[in-house]
């Protein structure tokens, strides 16, 4: 078989391949193969020349190495919630049979195997009453999520990135080497792996601090649409008077008539509050009264809850769609953008997005780690993410209402990003990918992949290229 560059693997060679792995070995066609490629975005399909099944570190050593001897690139995926490439002449690694989780009390800290979903490590960590800062959806990948900084909704603005509290990283590079990464005794490696979002290896194991948090304040509240430019106008005089132990964010929503959600949520146009707050309930109930009083709420659940349910402050979808979406970082937020929009996605404006979403960031977000890492978004206030829910036969008009409400906002966007907030079309675009690092940051990456990665191996991602 031969893939889109023309690279060939005879039957010997897989089957060789077949032989040297405990995990599973599929090629197009075989049953296994299309469970085994899954995608959440349903319009992004991984379509590998072979799949590799990692059961253990040792067999993504041996499927790198073998990629390498035959001259192909390799992707990799766990929940595949961010694909940019079909990997159509490639060797993917799947590592969702790698489940390995440690938690290590006395020393406030966690380690996972590359298969991991947050899902599975919430209630391991909080058995010793330990939290990581996990971001909105419990059921993406800890490591992809890591690589690309990882936005948490409840811990961000006390602590930082994910990125910021990782100890150590295994990663098999391109020349199939395992390594153990430190930031004492690699740090420049260190220094890319996170924030470079795949682009230095395949990473088999991470371990990263935890924080003695048990419980959490928040949840949603649910307006009608019509108050969108009330919940705006007081959600923004509201920002600066709170500390980093309260993070937000508000999603305009128009919501799919489905029997799962709520009937005042059913097929409506709301705008969606979410809170996370560290303090007690009584402060958290203080505090956010100017919100919950700036309209009437159609549904309030916002409460006290265990650490375990961070995921009912945004509640993400979590079964695979097909959809499109885009990004972009605000260098504010004035009384100017919020009326753009509020008539750009309002009760007027003809928006037919699913959800825009608009977090505010700050606090932690803006310090440097101890230990430097390349996520580029310190600094970035805002970041405002949009998403259209449909197929391929729908992608023309989805792309253009997608452009339509972010190049209206264009006037207080910024060039940096969130990594894990790019969509396919975005990750894709070379020059949008320097602008989202900066041209430092990215030449210092594109020099270091030289360096771990020269033949551009690992690719199938937001890639940055040798220099």
């Amino acid at each position: 078989m031969s893939g889109a560059t023309g690279v060939r693997l005879s039957p010997q060679d897989v089957e060789a391949l077949r032989h040297e792995v405990t995990g599973p070995v599929l090629e197009p066609g075989v049953d296994g193969y299309e469970a085994e490629c899954a995608t959440f975005n349903l319009v992004c399909p991984l379509r590998p020349l072979v799949v590799v099944g990692a059961s253990s570190e040792r067999d993504v050593v041996t499927a790198v190495r073998f990629a390498a001897r035959h001259g192909l690139p390799v992707a990799m995926k766990t929940a595949a919630h961010q694909v940019v490439s079909p990997a159509a002449d490639g060797l993917l690694i799947t590592t969702q049979r790698m489940k390995g989780i440690s938690v290590d009390a006395q020393n406030g800290t966690v380690s996972v195997e590359a298969g991991v979903r947050w899902s599975e490590v919430l209630p391991r960590a909080a058995e010793e009453g330990l939290a990581p800062v996990v971001g909105s959806a419990p059921e993406v990948g800890v490591v992809g999520y890591t690589l690309g900084g990882g936005q948490s909704p409840l811990l961000g603005r006390k602590y930082g990135y994910a990125a910021d509290h990782v100890r150590r990283l295994n990663v098999v590079t391109a020349d199939g080497e395992l390594r153990r990464v430190t930031p004492q005794n690699e740090p420049e490696l260190y220094w890319a792996l996170l924030g470079g979002k795949g682009n230095f290896g395949v990473v088999t194991e991470i371990e990263f601090d935890a924080f003695p948090v048990a419980r959490f304040y928040g949840g949603g509240i649910y307006f009608a649409g019509e108050h969108l430019d009330r919940v705006l106008d007081a959600w923004r005089a509201w920002l600066p008077t709170v500390d980093e132990d309260m993070t937000s964010s508000l999603a305009i929503q128009r919501l799919p008539d489905l029997p799962g959600l709520p009937e005042p949520l059913r097929g409506a146009f709301v705008l969606h509050l979410r809170i996370g707050y560290l303090g007690t309930a009584a402060d958290g109930d203080r505090l956010i009264a100017p919100l919950r009083e700036s309209a009437p709420p159609l549904l309030d659940l916002v409460g006290e809850k265990p650490f375990t349910a961070i995921g009912e402050i945004h509640l993400d979808p979590v079964d695979p769609m097909p959809y499109y979406d885009r990004s972009l970082s605000l260098e504010e937020f004035s009384e100017k953008t919020a009326q753009t929009l509020v008539d750009l996605t309002g009760p007027e404006s003809g928006c037919t997005l699913v959800s825009i979403e608009i977090r505010a960031l700050g606090g932690a977000f803006d310090q440097e780690p101890e230990f430097p890492n390349s996520v580029p978004s310190r600094g970035l206030p805002y970041v405002v993410f949009g998403f259209a829910v449909g197929g391929p036969d729908q992608a023309d008009g989805l792309r253009a209402e997608l452009a339509r409400v972010f190049d209206g906002l264009a006037p207080w966007a910024t060039g940096r990003n969130l990594v894990n907030f790019l969509s396919p079309d975005e990750a894709t675009d070379t020059e949008g990918v320097r602008e989202l690092y900066g041209a430092e940051r990215y030449e210092r990456l594109a020099a270091l992949k030289t360096v771990y990665d020269p033949a551009n191996v690992f690719r199938f991602n937001y890639n940055i290229a040798p220099a």
